[in-house]
Parts: C-alpha cells; structure tokens; sequence
C-alpha cells in the first residue's frame, strides 16, 4: 500500500498532463475553434480534411517523408561506423567517445543557430569553396530545388535541396546517440562467438556481417524507433536554423502546428495537426512495443 501511495503522485501527473492533455487536443481538433475565441462547436473531420487540402500541409509531409528516412540511414550508418572504430580497443578511447556524444550535450537551439552560420551561403563554408575555385558553391538551406520533381496533389515531390543542410546538422548532433547504443551491442557480443567464427575460417569482415551484425538486431530496432521519434518531433533545430523556408521547403508539420496554434491562433487546426503526429508516431512505436513485449512473453 505504501508503495502504492508513492506512485499515486506521478500516476496523476501522467495522467492529467499526458493523456488528459492528449485526449483534451483530440477533443478540440473536432471543434470550430479557429479564432482567438473559445467556440467548442463540433465540427466532425472538417479541420483534417482542411489540413490534408492546404498546400502547406502536404509540404510538411513530403519534407517529413524525406527527412526521417535520411535522417535515420544517415544516423544509423554514422553511428554503427564511429562504433566500430571506438570498439577497436583504440588509445584514448574515452576522449574519442566524449568527443562524437559531445553535440549530445547541447541544446538543439544552439546546433540551429551555429548550423545556420556555418552553411550561410554568404558568410559560412562557401567561403572556403570559393577560395578554392568553386564558381558556384551550394545555396544549402536557401535553395528552392526539388529533386526528382514531379506533381503530387498540389506540391511537388522530391527531396528539396535545402532540406539537406537541416539533415547535416540533425545528423552531426544524433549520430552520437545512435554510435552509444552500437558501442553497447557491440561490447555485449561474446568474444567467443568471435573466436569460433575465426577459427572456422571466417576473415574480420564476414565475422562483422554474418556473425556480429545480426547480434545488432534489437539494438537497431531501438535506434530505429527513437530516431523516428525525434525525426517528428523536431522543431527547435528547424525553427532557429531555417524556419519554414521559401516555399515551405524546409517546414515540418512541428513547425506548421506551433505557427497554426500560437500564431494563428487556429486553435482547433493545430490541434489537428498534432493528432496527426501522434498517429504518425504511433504506426511506428506500437509495432515495436508489440514485438518487446511478445518476446517477453516468450
């Protein structure tokens, strides 16, 4: 009973500000409340149906798409790769680790703004590129390409060339992460099933892929799950290097809720949107919980 009445405080506090807060927002995302004023009038779907017509919006989910796919593979691969050559039994082992989680330790405003320096088309690394030579240096976030570009409903689809500044600058601070949760799976592998696999003729690099690798699987499926996490939830990082972009080339639907609720005081349409995360979120976290707790069972 004791320790049940220490529980009751947290339970509440989820309770009132997580799921009361989060089934309040559904709430309102059926109601006609776009305007500074209160108007709980139910409106049925009529705000998604808005939502998926605004042009904006389908923006948002074509940038979405293509940043959390870059963003996990890039993340992934940086992160296994740094993993490997901390795992080496290096000398200074833990200044090399320190170093690669060390964007870790700062705050997503601050990558923003120093990214936002450091690819400025006027002012950043162009400037090494025309010392160099180059006559025609990226525009990085400033570019208004999509490529490949073809029509679906009323945007154009394709990786807009100014998302690839915030996937470096996402990518540079989550690495680290992804390379921490490697290094774990990768310790925890026996060293004998190195050795038989050695002595069975195997070299270092089939060892890796068919004997390592695949002891990797839960750890990737965590990586998985938590960069997807982080990939539409992101909105700081966004909105202190870049903003929304010229036609909405860099806009996620974060970024669309925050200036559709606090700005626009479209109250009900953001509310909207923010469902529409967490439905989108949900596709991926469920199959996972699902599988964790299967295995558990077993």
């Amino acid at each position: 009973m004791w320790s049940f009445l220490t529980l009751v405080p947290s339970l509440a506090a989820v309770l009132i500000f997580v799921y009361g807060f989060l089934g309040w927002t559904g709430y309102v995302s059926f109601t006609k409340w776009n305007s500074i004023l209160p108007d709980y009038q139910l409106w049925g779907f009529k705000n998604y149906q808005i939502l998926f017509q605004d042009y904006r919006f389908q923006s948002d989910l074509r940038n979405l798409l293509f940043f959390t796919v870059f963003f996990i593979l890039a993340c992934m691969v940086v992160g296994l790769f740094l993993a490997i050559l901390v795992d080496q039994k290096i000398k200074g082992e833990n200044i090399f680790r320190n170093i690669f989680l060390f964007p870790m330790a700062l705050s997503f405003i601050v990558t923003g703004v120093v990214w936002q320096w450091l690819l400025n088309p006027k002012t950043g690394v162009n400037l090494i590129f025309e010392a160099l030579g180059a006559s025609h240096p990226p525009a990085w976030y400033t570019s208004t390409r999509i490529v490949p570009s073809f029509h679906v409903g009323q945007i154009q689809f394709g990786l807009p060339i100014a998302m690839i500044a915030v996937l470096i600058a996402s990518v540079w601070q989550m690495s680290g992460f992804a390379m921490a949760l490697y290094l774990s799976g990768l310790r925890a592998v026996p060293e004998e099933i190195k050795e038989a696999a050695h002595v069975d003729g195997a070299n270092g690099w089939k060892t890796f892929w068919r004997i390592i690798f695949p002891q990797l699987r839960p750890v990737t499926v965590t990586v998985v799950i938590i960069l997807v996490q982080s990939s539409m939830k992101t909105f700081d990082l966004v909105y202190a290097m870049t903003g929304p972009g010229n036609g909405y080339v860099t806009d996620l639907p974060s970024l669309d809720m925050f200036t559709t609720t606090f700005q626009a005081n479209q109250y009900a349409q953001g509310s909207a949107i923010a469902i529409v995360m967490f439905v989108l979120m949900m596709i991926f976290v469920i199959p996972y919980l699902w599988n964790s707790l299967r295995k558990e069972g077993q």
